[in-house]
């Protein structure tokens, strides 16, 4: 009968092939845990199924808990071409006047992200030929603010 060290392992070296496949960083914790397991019985053979079983879990329940508290995901993937938060902070001059249920245009003296016109949105009215200023990047808007 196979030992349950090299059924531990193979499972390990399995789930991180998937991960290989994947790249998600999701099912690396699993293979990581499976092999701390096959270890940790190699170490001390007469464990019970259900202490393998119990530390297979905590092991891969808390490292993955551990991971995703410390890892930052930055949004870089979905801004290609983009510096981060460069946009944030310009100024220009409102084209159409916007308010919270009408989308205006806003334009810059020099281009922001390839573009000198841009649609804006805000939650206060800005009239034609006001200077605003841009607090965040919505889809394909700009949210600008009223510079008083």
């Amino acid at each position: 009968m196979i030992e349950a060290m090299w059924i531990w392992g193979a499972i390990g070296i399995l789930l991180l092939a998937v991960e290989m496949a994947t790249g998600t960083f999701y099912v690396l914790w699993f293979g990581v845990a499976a092999l701390c397991v096959a270890v940790i019985i190699g170490l001390l053979p007469h464990l019970s199924h259900a202490l393998q079983f119990a530390l297979f879990a905590i092991l891969s329940l808390g490292s993955l808990a551990i991971w995703r508290r410390y890892y930052k995901k930055t949004s870089a993937d979905s801004r290609v071409g983009q510096a981060q938060g460069e946009e944030i902070g310009r100024m220009g001059i409102v084209t159409q006047a916007c308010s919270l249920s009408h989308v205006g245009a806003i334009r810059f003296t020099q281009g922001l992200m390839g573009s000198r016109d841009w649609a804006a949105v805000s939650t206060e009215t800005i009239e034609v030929d006001s200077s605003a200023i841009v607090i965040a990047v919505e889809g394909n808007a700009l949210r600008i603010s009223k510079i008083v």
